[in-house]
């Protein structure tokens, strides 16, 4: 039975889809190596769509969580107040809000998924604003369910909504004459564009492609949202939590966000979370419950996202991180160089891309991957493969994952 796949093919959705590209069962990972059934080792340059900034099983995090559990420590509390939550707040506050002036924003615990954290944002931008509308980007994706949905763009998501996906107003990103012609429209009441309730942004576009707003470009948008009366809501849900050598992907940027939202790497070692960080004034507007949900009080999350949050204390963590980005953006242009199939190479921190000529040329490339037990995704409309290892990763196991790829696009390419 060892490896054996059989009965996810015989019981489990035919929605799965990460199984397909990696079609192997594995049965244990510590930061990034994973270990199957057949005893491979396969290096994880995944780290599970984003989630595991810091590694699979993190040491210091599984060191926290079973002392919490064998202390028995509340795993689940609604949104009632515990003492690890309490924790989780004032180091998220201290070591992330305060010294960036933010230490008067509050923090809304969603449900466990960045796209509830997305719904919350959305809600309580109309709220505040009485406007329906929402300004979203081309190439965006914010989540899967229906009102995030309709501000994703690609289409292969899209197509299974089974509804309309409406209130949302497509922008161009980072394109200067597009946003001032949305201005012209917003501002004359004679061209139908109404104000909208919010411009929701991904500062640094992941699923997209690994595309980074310049800083002139989205200040452009923030004056607009402010000239307009609407709301600045950056998804950093796979940005931040240091992925960029910064916690934030966009502290580089000069930004007063309205709303901040994140999920993903603020678990720390894997387990479920997502935030909104709301500026007071409105957040306000809340009621008590009006955006409830079971899972919002997630014990283990708490106490391994407290554990990340520490590892920004100072900048040794992020200067490590954008180090291990040059060594991996080394080989990526190097590869740039070699073969025509490549159109482009892009990167902020530890986060990386390289385009293909097709998603046929990407598919190849990943396929042999696999074959050389390197875990790596495509992304965007296929063409693109991003590159997100755990930050974590040593430099012996990163190098070795790199000569893999380099193994797979020449196998694939000739």
């Amino acid at each position: 039975m060892a490896n054996e796949t059989n009965i996810f093919e015989q019981h489990e959705s035919e929605i799965r889809a990460y199984c397909r590209a990696v079609p192997t069962v594995f049965k244990s990972a510590k930061n990034a190596v994973m270990i199957d059934e057949n005893n491979d080792d396969y290096i994880d340059f995944f780290a599970g769509a984003g989630v595991l900034n810091f590694g699979h099983n993190n040491q210091e995090m599984q060191d926290a969580i079973i002392e919490f559990i064998k202390n028995d420590g509340v795993i689940q509390s609604l949104d009632m107040f515990t003492d690890v939550k309490r924790d989780f707040i004032q180091t998220f506050v201290k070591t992330i809000l305060v010294p960036r002036g933010m230490g008067d924003y509050k923090l809304q615990f969603t449900g466990p998924t960045g796209t509830n954290a997305v719904e919350a944002a959305l809600k309580l931008a109309r709220k505040v604003t009485g406007r329906t509308e929402v300004v979203a980007f081309h190439r965006g994706f914010h989540g899967m369910t229906l009102g995030a949905l309709a501000c994703t763009a690609n289409n292969a998501f899209r197509s299974s909504s089974g509804v309309p996906l409406n209130n949302v107003i497509r922008g161009t990103f980072n394109d200067m004459h597009a946003l001032e012609l949305m201005r012209q429209q917003i501002e004359h009441t004679g061209s139908g564009l109404v104000p909208p309730a919010a411009f929701l942004i991904e500062p640094l576009q992941a699923e997209g492609g690994v595309h980074e707003a310049s800083k002139e470009w989205i200040q452009a948008v923030q004056k607009l949202a402010k000239d307009t009366g609407a709301l600045l809501i950056l998804d950093d849900i796979q940005g931040a939590s240091g992925r960029t050598g910064s916690y934030f992907s966009f502290d580089d940027m000069d930004l007063d966000p309205d709303i901040i939202v994140l999920a993903k790497g603020l678990g720390g070692i894997g387990t479920p979370i997502g935030m909104c960080i709301n500026k007071p004034e409105h957040d306000k507007a809340w009621g008590p419950g009006q955006h409830t949900g079971t899972f919002r009080g997630q014990g283990l999350s708490y106490v391994a996202g407290k554990v990340g949050i520490e590892f920004f204390k100072d900048e040794t963590f992020n200067n490590e991180t954008k180090r291990k980005g040059e060594i991996v953006r080394k080989v990526l242009d190097e590869l740039d160089s070699k073969y025509s199939q490549v159109v482009d190479v892009r990167q902020k921190g530890m986060m990386l891309a390289i385009q293909f000529d097709s998603p046929a040329t990407a598919k190849a490339i990943t396929t042999k991957c696999f074959e050389n037990k390197l875990v790596i995704g495509a992304c965007s409309t296929g063409e693109i493969i991003k590159f997100i290892p755990p930050l974590t990763i040593e430099d012996d196991i990163l190098e070795e994952g790199l000569k893999r790829f380099t193994a797979s696009v020449e196998a694939a390419l000739g």
